[in-house]
């Protein structure tokens, strides 16, 4: 069995961004040289996310509202975790959309559904952040 691993690195401008890596992730699978097998995709940072779903902007905007209905930023006073940083709302949202997804890798491809993209989530920006990705098969 062969392993691969890589860790992506991203400049995150904004406090919160949805980023499709699907791309990147095909690329390392290319790199890989891996046909059969899984593929995980982990955030390295505990106030960002990995998940699955639709590269379509209205949900993206329907993500960032009902996150933001259940775990406001502001005020920051709500939340105890935030007398020593302001990101407690970074947390419980990344709680939400998860931390990694693992995809099988069937014939040197992503194997997909439907309209199914990989995403990463950042919920508490404006600095460099990473994402791990790990590949095991043959």
């Amino acid at each position: 069995m062969k392993s691969y691993r890589k860790e992506l690195w991203f400049d995150i401008k904004e406090r919160r961004e949805f980023i499709n890596i699907t791309p990147t992730v095909n690329q390392c699978l290319l790199e890989s040289g891996i046909q059969e097998g899984l593929i995980l995709i982990n955030a390295m940072h505990i106030t960002s996310s990995v998940f699955i779903n639709d590269d379509e902007p209205g949900l993206h905007l329907d993500f960032e509202k009902w996150l933001e209905k259940l775990a406001p930023e502001k005020p920051y006073s709500q939340y105890k975790h935030n007398s020593f940083e302001d990101n407690a709302d970074a947390h419980l949202k990344r709680t939400i959309m998860g931390r990694e997804v693992v995809v099988a890798i069937t014939e040197g491809k992503l194997d997909f559904g439907p309209w199914e993209q990989i995403f990463y989530g950042e919920f508490d920006g404006k600095r460099r952040k990473r994402v791990l990705v790990k590949i095991i098969g043959e």
